[in-house]
């Protein structure tokens, strides 16, 4: 078997076996097979596609290039959520937390922050001390004894994975959707994942920017659970605007404990409750969303999320005090507010240009390793469709430094367009799709 026949096969779109993408997912791993003719191989699949079982195929091949964990001894149904990245996004930090609450346990392995769209890890890393490099046994261990986990992957889960995004990265094939469905699905289920909530992002603020685009990859998502015996729900939620009003990692961070008390702003909290509920079904501790929803509302009003939160901040070494006083996570000494220039009703705020703005002031990363302010970021108060008067408060920036607040002043204008006519709110999601559906 030649890695040069698996590339010509793929060019010449001809379907293949599990033991070709298995050979050259090894190959590839153990530096057998060159980066040039993985990049090679992933400019095919860029442009001619896999079918649903070469990237089931591909993502199990994946999973096992290393280390796969087995939670059937620590926990009976292992759930675990992803979200394909957004502005505004720190739902797992209140999701988890009423999910655990409500009995099922979670173990989940986030990532860091990359361009525009935020990083549960890096929000997590705004409390003092908090630890996001568990070892496996670590794990383990703290899910067994606390029923939840919130930590950083470990290099040993999926390696294959990581080195063929880093490839993608530079060779424009990135935007493959197999090779995002099998980049995603494979990590999961190599940390022990089976059943999967899966939250794709559609719109400005996201990287599928079309209904179909999320729809194609929330239907191939949930192919390969089917095919590798997972259960799936993919959920196409908007980011045409920020989720919630705070952007930027410690503000998130308040935000979200403001929600686990009750508080938040009402399209947040909406949103958590509907990903948890679709968690707690998927689990079996649900008959149906709607029950599973009204379960996480309880969790959250009767303060269990709560406590279940401050239960995984002193696990992980952070500072329980720092979040009982959110007024001692990290704030930026520069607060500017941005009045509205003119009336009228909010047509569009560009979801994707306020996430750039919170990385202009600090707040992200333009590449890998890049160090961040948890502290900058920008506050939204005023969602599409509300009328607004001259004057009003639209943002508030939170900077470090002057030199950066009339740019980001600048740019969070230009995200904003504005109707004198009544515009129609944005729906909080688009649809549901079901591995089941996928059979």
């Amino acid at each position: 078997m030649r890695a040069v026949d698996i590339i010509a096969k793929t060019r010449d779109r001809q379907e293949l076996t599990r033991e070709e993408i298995d050979f050259f997912i090894q190959g590839y791993t153990r530096d057998e097979i060159p980066d040039y003719q993985a990049a090679a191989w992933a400019m095919a699949v860029m442009l001619n596609g896999l079918s649903d079982r070469e990237t089931t195929d591909l993502t199990l091949a994946m999973a096992a290039s290393g280390e796969q964990l087995d939670l059937s001894q620590v926990v009976p149904m292992a759930v675990d959520k992803h979200s394909t990245g957004g502005v505004g996004d720190k739902t797992t930090l209140v999701v988890e937390p009423a999910v655990a609450a409500c009995g099922l346990p979670v173990g989940k392995m986030s990532g860091r922050g990359l361009g525009f769209s935020g990083g549960t890890l890096d929000k997590l890393e705004a409390i003092p001390g908090y630890r996001t490099d568990l070892s496996t046994a670590e794990f383990i261990a703290q899910l067994q004894e606390t029923g939840l986990v919130l930590t950083g992957q470990s290099a040993d889960l999926a390696p294959a994975d990581g080195k063929l995004y880093a490839l993608r990265d530079v060779t424009a094939t990135v935007p493959s959707i197999p090779l995002i469905a099998s980049s995603v699905m494979s990590k999961k289920i190599a940390a022990g994942a089976q059943a999967i909530v899966l939250d794709v992002k559609v719109g400005l603020g996201a990287f599928m920017q079309t209904l179909e685009e999320a729809r194609s990859l929330a239907r191939l998502l949930t192919s390969i659970a089917r095919l590798a015996n997972r259960k799936a729900v993919a959920l196409l939620s908007d980011m045409n605007q920020p989720l919630g009003h705070a952007v930027g990692n410690a503000l998130e961070t308040r935000e979200a404990i403001q929600t686990l008390h009750g508080g938040g702003p009402q399209d947040f909290r909406e949103h958590c409750l509907v990903v948890a509920g679709h968690m707690l079904a998927l689990g079996g501790k649900a008959a149906h969303e709607k029950e599973g929803r009204e379960m996480a509302r309880q969790a959250i009003d009767s303060g269990s999320a709560w406590e279940k939160f401050r239960v995984l901040v002193r696990a992980q070494g952070g500072d329980v005090e720092a979040v009982d006083d959110p007024d001692r996570l990290p704030a930026a000494p520069i607060q500017v507010d941005v009045p509205a220039p003119r009336g009228g009703y909010l047509r569009q705020i560009h979801a994707r240009m306020v996430g750039e703005t919170a990385v202009l002031l600090g707040g992200g990363r333009m590449k890998k390793g890049d160090p961040i302010d948890h502290a900058v970021g920008v506050m939204v108060y005023k969602k599409v469709g509300e009328q607004v008067q001259e004057g009003e408060t639209l943002f508030t920036i939170h900077a470090h430094r002057e030199g950066d607040v009339d740019l980001a002043r600048e740019r969070l204008l230009e995200a904003v367009q504005w109707s004198d006519a009544p515009v129609d709110p944005l729906p909080l999601f688009y649809e549901v799709i079901t591995s089941e559906e996928q059979a």
